[in-house]
C-alpha cells in the first residue's frame, strides 16, 4: 500500500514537470512572436522597411542592408524601445557609400530688373570666388541672390565649358532665364525687338561649347492686326499668299505645309501677330488652303472669323459640293464660312443624288454627298464616331432639299455595311447600293447582303464586290515574330530614332516613329526582342557604352508607356562596338549612333541520347573495329 502511494506521489511530480516545461516553452513561443512582431512593426513605421526581424528565444535579431551608418542605429535604438536592448541583436550590414553616383550638377539663373538668382547645385571644385566675381559684374551693381549649394564629387568634363557659355548669354540678355547641366545650356529670354532677337540669336551661335547641347529661345514683341487677315490664291499663275498673317510659329508650319502641298513655293514671310480671333486659327486657314487645293484652283480669305472661298469657274458641282462641305464640317465653331462657284446658269444636269462613304486601309473614313437636313447630318456624323472612332471621320456631306424618300435610312445602312469592311466603299443612290472592298472575314458578303436586305426591305437592288484577304483575317493574318521585327527594321530605316544630343531623351520628331513600332508590336504576341543601342567612336569607351544603354533604356520604357507587354524585351547598350559605318566621317557617325531591334532565340537544348541509342551506337562501334 505504501509502494503505491509513492509511485503515484512521483507520478504526480512528473507529470507536473512535463506540464511546467511545455508552459514555460509556450510562454517562451507568446513572448519571442509578440517581440519579432512588434519590433517589425515599429521599424516599419520608422521608415526602416530594409530591416526584417526574427526571434531566437528571448533574442530578437535585425537583419538588413541599412542605407547609412546612421539609419543602422536609429533601427538598433527603436528596437530597444520595444524590448530590452540587451536582447537585440545587430545582423545589419550598410551599404557601401563608394557606389552611389554623383548627383546631377545643374544651376537654375534667372536676370531682369530685380537683380540676378542662382540656385542649384555645383561641384565642389568650381572656383567659388570668380564665379561670384563674373556674376556680380554682369548684375552691375543690382542685388545677387546666391542660393548654391556644393556637393564634393569629381567635376564633369564639359561643366567648365556649359557654365562659361550660360554667363556669356547672361551678360547678353538683361531679361532672361538659364538652366545649366553638363550636358545642355537652355535658354529663354526676351529682346527688345525682332531686330535685337536676330542680333542676339546671331551673337550667341557663336563659339558654342563642344559636346553641349544648345537650346536657345529668344522672343521679341509682337504688333497688333486688326482684322486678323490671310488670303491665298491657287490658278493658272501658281499657289501664292497675297497675305499672311498668323498667331504663333505652329500656326505657320501649319499654314505653310498645307500650302506647300498644292504647289506652293518659297517663302512666305508670315507676320506673326496679336490679335488672331481664335486659338484655332492656324487649322482654319490650313483647312482652307486644303479645300481650295481640292477645288483644282481658287481663292480663299479669312478674315478674322470669317472664310469666303472662291472656286475656279467651270469646277465640277459634285466636287464642289464635296470639299466644301467637307470644309464646313471640319472648320471650328467659331468661324462662319462662305462659298462661290462661279458658273453659267446652263451648266447641264446634276445627276441623281447620291452619298458615298470611304475607308481606307489606315482606317481613314470619309462621308461625302448629300443628306436631307441637319439633323440627318448631324445623326449620319455620330453614328460614324460610334462605328469608326471619332478621330477617323472626316465630313464632307452637304444639305439638300428634295432627297427621295427613305434616304436618310438608306445613308445609314451605308455607313454600318462599310463598318464591315477593312476597307473600301459604299456607294448610295436612289435605286442602288454599290459595295466595294475588302474584308478580313469570309462571312462578310453575305452579312452585308442580310444587313441591307433587312433595313431596306427585299426589293432592294445590291451590287455587292467584296474580297477576302487573309492578312486581314485578325487570326489567320496575324504576322510571324519574323515578320514583326522585319516591319520595325522598314520603319527604323525611313525614319530613324533619334535623342536630345549627348542624351538619352527621345528627340521630338522621333514620338512618331515609337507611335508606328508600338503598333507593330501590339498586333506580335508573346515576342522576347532585344533593344540593342549603338554610339559613335567619340568620346570614352565607358561613356559611350553608358550612353547607348540608357538610350536603349530609353526606348523600352517609351514603348511601356504606350502600353506595349515588354516584359520579355531586354535593352542593351553596345557603345561602340559593331560599327556599320565609318567613324572618321560624320555621315558614318550618324549611322553609326542607331537603336536596333532583334529577336532574342534561345539557345537549342542539345538532345541527350537514351540508353537504347547509346547501346545501339556502342554495338555499331564494336563492329566497325574489326573492319579498320
Amino acid at each position: 500500500m505504501r509502494l503505491s502511494a509513492l509511485f503515484l506521489r512521483i507520478g504526480v511530480f512528473i507529470i507536473a514537470a512535463f506540464v511546467s516545461a511545455f508552459a514555460a516553452r509556450a510562454t517562451v513561443a507568446v513572448v519571442e512572436t509578440r517581440s519579432v512582431v512588434s519590433v517589425q512593426e515599429d521599424l516599419i513605421d520608422a521608415g526602416h522597411n530594409w530591416a526584417s526581424v526574427l526571434g531566437d528565444g528571448l533574442q530578437v535579431i535585425i537583419e538588413g542592408e541599412a542605407p547609412t551608418e546612421a539609419a543602422r542605429f536609429n533601427a538598433i535604438t527603436t528596437a530597444g524601445k520595444i524590448v530590452d536592448a540587451s536582447r537585440v541583436i545587430d545582423n545589419m550590414s550598410v551599404i557601401d557609400s563608394a557606389g552611389i553616383a554623383p548627383p546631377e550638377f545643374a544651376i537654375e539663373i534667372l536676370r531682369n530688373d530685380s537683380g540676378v538668382s542662382l540656385i542649384g547645385l555645383i561641384p565642389a571644385g568650381t572656383d567659388r570666388d570668380l564665379l561670384a566675381s563674373r556674376i556680380a559684374s554682369i548684375a552691375d551693381g543690382q542685388p545677387v541672390t546666391d542660393l548654391l549649394e556644393v556637393a564634393d564629387y569629381p567635376v564633369p568634363e564639359t561643366w567648365p565649358r556649359a557654365l562659361n557659355y550660360a554667363l556669356r548669354a547672361l551678360d547678353e540678355l538683361p531679361r532672361s532665364k538659364i538652366s545649366v547641366t553638363s550636358r545642355r545650356v537652355s535658354v529663354k529670354a526676351i529682346s527688345d525687338s525682332a531686330d535685337e532677337k536676330r542680333r542676339l540669336e546671331t551673337r550667341l551661335a557663336r563659339n558654342t561649347p563642344e559636346n553641349v547641347a544648345i537650346a536657345l529661345e529668344i522672343t521679341a514683341p509682337r504688333p497688333v492686326i486688326s482684322p486678323f487677315l490671310t488670303r491665298f490664291t491657287l490658278d493658272d499663275e501658281g499657289a501664292r499668299f497675297i497675305t499672311c498673317a498668323v498667331d504663333t510659329a505652329e500656326a505657320e508650319r501649319k499654314i505653310v505645309w498645307a500650302a506647300t502641298q498644292i504647289g506652293f513655293e518659297g517663302r512666305t514671310n508670315c507676320t506673326q501677330a496679336l490679335g488672331a480671333p481664335s486659338r484655332s486659327w492656324g487649322d482654319a486657314v490650313a483647312l482652307s488652303i486644303e479645300a481650295v487645293g481640292k477645288l483644282g484652283g481658287g481663292t480663299v480669305t479669312v478674315s478674322n472669323t470669317d472664310i469666303a472661298v472662291v472656286a475656279l469657274e467651270g469646277t465640277d458641282q459634285g466636287t464642289f459640293d464635296n470639299v466644301i462641305g467637307e470644309l464646313e464640317n471640319n472648320l471650328p465653331d467659331v468661324y462662319a464660312l462662305e462659298a462661290e462657284l462661279p458658273r453659267a446658269p446652263e451648266s447641264g444636269d446634276e445627276g441623281p443624288p447620291q452619298f458615298t462613304a470611304t475607308r481606307s486601309p489606315e482606317g481613314a473614313v470619309q462621308l461625302r454627298g448629300r443628306v436631307a437636313d441637319e439633323l440627318m447630318n448631324t445623326t449620319a456624323e455620330q453614328f460614324a464616331f460610334a462605328k469608326f472612332g471619332q478621330r477617323n471621320v472626316t465630313m464632307g456631306t452637304r444639305v439638300v432639299d428634295g432627297l427621295p424618300s427613305g434616304w436618310s435610312i438608306r445613308v445609314l445602312a451605308g455607313i454600318e455595311a462599310l463598318s464591315q469592311l477593312s476597307n473600301g466603299s459604299v456607294t448610295v443612290q436612289p435605286d442602288l447600293v454599290v459595295i466595294r472592298g475588302n474584308t478580313g472575314r469570309e462571312s462578310a458578303s453575305t452579312e452585308i447582303a442580310s444587313l441591307l436586305i433587312d433595313k431596306l426591305g427585299t426589293s432592294t437592288e445590291v451590287d455587292i464586290d467584296v474580297t477576302y484577304v487573309k492578312e486581314l483575317d485578325p487570326i489567320a493574318g496575324l504576322p510571324t515574330p519574323e515578320e514583326c521585327v522585319a516591319q520595325i527594321t522598314a520603319v527604323t530605316e525611313v525614319r530613324k530614332i533619334t535623342f536630345e544630343p549627348g542624351a538619352a531623351d527621345l528627340a521630338a520628331d522621333t514620338q512618331g516613329v515609337i507611335d508606328d513600332i508600338a503598333d507593330i508590336l501590339k498586333k506580335c504576341a508573346n515576342l522576347r526582342i532585344q533593344i540593342a543601342g549603338y554610339t559613335d567612336s567619340q568620346g570614352r569607351e565607358e561613356m559611350n557604352q553608358q550612353l547607348s544603354q540608357q538610350r536603349a533604356q530609353s526606348v523600352l520604357d517609351a514603348l511601356r508607356v504606350r502600353r506595349v507587354p515588354v516584359g520579355a524585351f531586354e535593352a542593351i547598350g553596345f557603345g561602340e562596338a559593331d560599327p556599320i559605318a565609318d567613324n572618321d566621317t560624320e555621315e558614318g557617325r550618324e549611322a553609326n549612333r542607331r537603336i536596333e531591334f532583334s529577336l532574342i532565340v534561345p539557345e537549342p537544348i542539345p538532345e541527350e541520347p537514351t540508353a537504347l541509342e547509346e547501346i545501339e551506337a556502342a554495338n555499331e562501334d564494336a563492329a566497325e573495329e574489326p573492319a579498320e
